[in-house]
């Protein structure tokens, strides 16, 4: 006979993030995969990082850096990033208060949302957006106020917009430059811009740069380190995998004031506690050398400018992209469907996955365009041969 507590039905799970399905990247992928298509929508290089840091590593294992590292992250890691900060952008952030290395940037994001916000803040997130911000914003009970970029000036920042969504419920304001996945930067009008918005206020700024060494054309990342203002009020978060073509490690960082940092660390010691000890030695010891991050900008603008020569003979119109491994395409002179039809049908029927930017919104928003990683070396190469432009 049956045990009749067998028969009783599971509990229904209290679902936290209702609305959350699979990423678009990876259904794009998938689709990829199974289309055997070329994936300009991965968001990682096809290439591998430098052998010098995957020995940097072993040597690292072997050392005996193989145990738990420090909560806040291994100190000479965070020697380094404090010195990198401070060269580029004028700020010295405390290694001992002020630097946290996290599991990736993704995880920074999270713990520094749900350390700093609660139940009746509301966070501006500027779209379209990155897709773990609405779920973090979500889990720490806080509330998303979304601000659109213009997209008629090629996704610039409206800041009368922004500072037309400022409530006295308002806690944080996340940006994200350079921007995925429109690749718009920064300038020194809009730091000024942001100074003016959150001057006198108790708004923190949470700012995603992982993205901070691909910028092209010249240009110099406008990091809210730059200001001493909004370095005062500010969370900066970047990561490595971006930096050295190696996102599977999953390194990052936040840096910030001591007093945010420190409700940072209590989220950030029971969510990871700490990240790969080897590969932050690893790191540490690669960035006694700056070359490799200081070249970055001119060796993804190659990539870049090869991309969109690729493309320059089709219908498809490419929109500046003046940072970030992505440039987006308007085909509204080839199709009136749709972003995620016509993004399917192009895998489908042309072998190419591209990523529709109206995933990145959380309400319907469709104004034609796609996006996809042009900084892909062999990805490139595959555009080049034929398997972007066949009938366009």
């Amino acid at each position: 006979m049956k045990d009749p507590r067998q028969e009783a039905a599971v509990p229904a799970p209290i679902d936290r993030l209702p609305w959350v399905g699979t990423t678009i990247f990876t259904v794009m992928s998938a689709l990829a995969t199974q289309h055997r298509a070329i994936n300009l929508g991965q968001g990682f290089p096809d290439f591998d990082c430098d052998p010098a840091l995957q020995q940097a590593v072993a040597d690292a294992m072997r050392a005996g850096h193989n145990q738990y590292a420090a909560m806040p992250g291994v100190l000479p890691l965070r020697e380094r990033i404090a010195a990198k900060t401070a060269a580029l952008y004028g700020h010295r952030y405390d290694v001992e208060r002020e630097v946290t290395v996290t599991a990736g940037a993704t995880q920074a994001i999270m713990a520094a949302v749900v350390a700093l916000c609660g139940p009746g803040d509301e966070v501006i997130v500027l779209e379209p957006c990155y897709d773990s911000y609405q779920p973090s914003i979500d889990l720490a009970g806080a509330t998303a106020v979304r601000v659109p970029l213009d997209a008629a000036r090629n996704y610039a920042v409206d800041w009368d917009r922004v500072r037309a969504a400022i409530t006295p419920k308002t806690r944080l304001l996340m940006v994200n430059f350079p921007h995925n996945p429109t690749g718009q930067v920064l300038e020194a009008a809009d730091l000024a811009a942001l100074e003016s918005i959150v001057q006198g206020t108790g708004i923190i700024v949470l700012s995603d740069e992982v993205y901070e060494h691909i910028v092209f054309d010249g240009r110099e990342h406008q990091g809210i380190a730059r200001s001493p203002l909004l370095a005062s009020r500010s969370v900066l978060v970047s990561s490595f995998g971006k930096t050295f073509h190696a996102t599977g490690w999953k390194v990052g960082y936040a840096c910030a004031p001591a007093a945010l940092s420190a409700m940072i660390r209590k989220v950030h010691q029971f969510m990871v506690f700490s990240v790969s000890t080897p590969m932050q030695h690893a790191l540490a010891a690669y960035l006694d050398d700056p070359r490799p991050w200081r070249e970055l900008p001119a060796f993804y603008q190659r990539k870049r400018d090869r991309f969109c020569a690729a493309l320059a003979g089709s219908r498809f119109r490419l929109l500046p992209s003046n940072g970030t491994y992505f440039v987006l395409a308007d085909y509204s002179a080839i199709s009136g469907d749709a972003e995620d039809v016509f993004a399917r049908q192009l895998v489908e029927r042309h072998g190419v996955a591209a990523i529709p930017v109206s995933a990145f919104y959380r309400e319907p928003f469709d104004n034609r365009v796609v996006g996809g990683g042009g900084a892909g070396g062999g990805r490139t190469r595959a555009v080049e041969g034929g398997g972007g432009g066949g009938g366009w």
